[in-house]
């Protein structure tokens, strides 16, 4: 039975294989599908990463790598939302969240007796935050889904280095099926009983 069970494994080496390539070749279209439509909606944008005079402090070697550069990938959009928007709306608001300065100017808004223009300000600081959420949002986003795209760039490289050692392996059994001869129960030598002695 080695000859069949040979040519059994090597057949299902070589369909596993064959998977694996379809499946590589898949991995690789969505991983370059993502590299380049991330790339065409950051272009698209018009984003110049800042230069080292407007780094804000403290975020230096977030932004030193990617100085004056257009913004055109994930990393880039990363390290600019977290490190370059983030950080001046912080210190534009102390610290504090879009909800924490909404929550405030809400309240100071329904107080008859507040500083109106203590409530304009806070107004604008609430909208300010606002709109560096939602641009921070979007710039993570495209980090999130240029993060996919090379994780499937990777899947792809071993699917790819899956499936050649696996054709690899299974051209070897195939091989070896071919010589190994098949025995029967009938071309087994035979064992005679030796006669009883008394």
């Amino acid at each position: 039975m080695r000859k069949t069970m040979d040519k059994l494994v090597s057949w299902t080496g070589l369909i596993v294989a064959v998977v694996l390539l379809v499946a590589g070749g898949l991995l690789t279209w969505a991983s370059n599908f993502v590299a380049d439509n991330v790339k065409q909606q950051f272009t698209a944008q018009n984003i110049t990463m800042p230069v080292a005079a407007a780094f804000p402090k403290g975020q230096e070697k977030y932004l030193a790598p990617y100085a004056g550069q257009p913004l055109e990938n994930g990393q880039q959009a990363k390290a600019y939302a977290d490190h370059y928007i983030l950080a001046h709306m912080n210190a534009q608001s102390g610290g504090k969240t879009y909800s924490e300065v909404s929550g405030e100017f809400m309240k100071m808004a329904k107080d008859p007796s507040a500083d109106k223009a203590e409530v304009a300000k806070l107004a604008d600081l609430r909208q300010t935050l606002f709109m560096g959420n939602t641009l921070r949002g979007l710039l993570l986003y495209g980090y999130a889904f240029d993060t996919i795209g090379r994780i499937a760039g990777f899947a792809a490289i071993g699917a790819f280095v899956g499936a050649g050692l696996l054709f690899a392996l299974s051209i070897m059994g195939l091989r070896h099926a071919a010589r190994v001869r098949e025995e029967s129960p009938a071309s087994q030598p035979r064992v005679q009983a030796k006669p009883a002695t008394a």
